[in-house]
């Protein structure tokens, strides 16, 4: 027995209350397994007392079930090594009772089973990466499309609000005027955090420091946090290396987390504290980024769904249940992973690990910006919008900035007037009927190739890859909707430039 690469075990279960064991044979590898020294007799070991195991609750339940059924198969357990660290055990064993005296003689076969455990951890790990990818994916061409449908309407009301609110109003209009605005723009910062989700939002990297990003992010949300109560503690690693990423973006991240803890932790006792670590992994070359509450933790059943679009253990009106969703999106898209560690009644931990080695930066297709030229007005101006209500909006806007502006409401009529018309620039919806805003740009290329150079699209949607990759190729300015007017006139200007 001392020759197998196995620990045996063969002992003797003398009461009812489990504790009494005699072991008859305990091998050599048994004992290694267990860290007894070698040479220990063989009664000093005893695998199954309760010593031995992490969890009283999971003994019973071995015992139990080796009891009713007489024999267990590669039955693993975290079991207790006599140095009291923690390793996994996979136990096949079978029991017999004698009838006479109530004795149940257990046999058994011990093997290390840490390995295959940590392999099963990390197969679930990735199962249920993606898993969430899977949802990602056929959620995301949806929402993008809803998106789109609700930023021309949105795009509309946000150029008419702006015009109305430099208008000379009595009091009331001008608060009417105020609130327009600015639920506008709350639903405009809802789309953008689909479109985030559907990871099309235009993306701007470079070298960070993780450090720097929480220093920042803690500076915006000093007051909430001592007025509610909550207090935040920091232990930031020293040097840890730069990553490549935006910031805006990881602070997003980090935002939402704080956000979600704070809520958490006041929603069940009122007050809590939150830990945020920062460390470097040189082996698997990552910069790793925690957020651990206090709060009341999280059931397995919600941690399944945590990042799924629209869930929230929020009350209703409270959550719109898209902050971890856009959290994981913009961690995937970085080349990252995010994932949650938690018990009920033992807080929670959510771990941002970022890649610490350059990747290519998202291509936005805009060119970086340059100091603004002065005003330019006078421009003549081709706007193409199927959106017959964004469009007169639009054309308003740069009317009022002095710009002359023609309309045209496909692609098809665009081409004839830039046939028979000489403009400055042209403004295009990226997605019409008839004539796409792509098929456009390429005959104005082929046609006019100075003027391709001074096309500028907007766009309610990008989440098509083609969409993208054109976008990239052509290297014109383009605006997600719905935007600001100044941002189209910026545009504009810097165009004409």
């Amino acid at each position: 027995m001392d020759a197998l690469h196995e620990g045996v075990f063969v002992g003797q279960l003398t009461s009812a209350g489990r504790d009494s064991w005699i072991t008859l044979v305990a091998n050599e590898h048994l004992k290694g397994l267990f860290g007894y020294p070698a040479g220990t007799p063989d009664t000093a070991v005893s695998p199954l007392a309760a010593a031995r195991f992490d969890d009283a609750t999971a003994r019973a339940s071995f015992l139990d079930r080796l009891s009713s059924e007489g024999a267990v198969s590669d039955y693993v357990l975290r079991l207790r090594r006599v140095d009291d660290s923690v390793t996994w055990m996979a136990i096949t064993a079978r029991a017999e009772v004698d009838q006479a005296t109530g004795v149940v003689q257990v046999d058994a076969l011990f093997r290390d089973a840490s390995e295959h455990r940590r392999l099963d951890d990390r197969s679930r790990d990735l199962y249920q990466q993606l898993l969430q990818s899977d949802k990602m994916a056929a959620l995301g061409q949806t929402i993008s499309g809803v998106a789109h449908e609700l930023n021309n309407p949105l795009a509309t009301i946000l150029s008419w609000a702006e015009r109305l609110s430099e208008q000379t109003l009595d009091p009331t209009s001008k608060r009417g005027v105020d609130v327009i605005l600015s639920e506008a723009e709350r639903a405009a910062r809802i789309v953008r955090n689909l479109l985030t989700f559907a990871r099309k939002r235009p993306s701007t990297r470079a070298l960070i420091d993780i450090n720097t990003v929480v220093r920042e992010t803690l500076a915006l949300r000093p007051q909430e946090q001592s007025s509610a109560g909550v207090t935040i503690v920091t232990a930031l690693a020293a040097h840890t290396p730069p990553i490549f990423a935006d910031a805006h973006q990881v602070q997003q991240v980090l935002l939402n987390l704080l956000i979600n803890a704070e809520q958490a932790m006041l929603g069940a006792h009122g007050r809590g504290s939150i830990v945020i670590r920062s460390w470097h992994d040189p082996a698997r070359q990552i910069v790793g980024l925690e957020v651990t509450d206090d709060g009341p933790g999280l059931a397995p059943e919600i941690q399944s769904k945590i990042f799924d679009p629209f869930f929230t253990t929020k009350d209703v009106g409270k959550g719109t249940g898209l902050g971890l969703t856009v959290a994981y999106a913009i961690v995937q898209e970085h080349g990252g992973r995010i994932r949650v560690e938690s018990s009920v009644g033992q807080g929670a931990s959510f771990v941002v690990e970022l890649p610490v080695r350059s990747i290519e930066p998202v291509t936005t297709g805009s060119a970086v910006s340059q100091p603004h030229p002065e005003p330019v007005r006078g421009a003549r101006i081709l706007l193409v919008e199927d959106e017959q209500a964004l469009a007169q909006a639009v054309a308003d806007s740069l009317s009022h900035a002095g710009h002359r502006v023609d309309h045209a409401s496909d692609g098809q009529e665009a081409l004839a007037r830039v046939r028979h018309q000489t403009y400055d620039v042209v403004i295009c919806d990226l997605r019409m009927p008839r004539v796409s805003g792509m098929m456009l740009y390429r005959a104005i290329a082929a046609a006019t190739p100075a003027l391709a150079r001074r096309v500028i699209f907007v766009t309610g949607d990008v989440a098509d890859t083609d969409a993208e990759r054109f976008l990239a190729e052509s290297g014109c300015r383009w605006l997600v909707k719905p935007f600001r007017t100044a941002d189209l006139l910026r545009a504009v200007r810097e165009t004409l430039g």
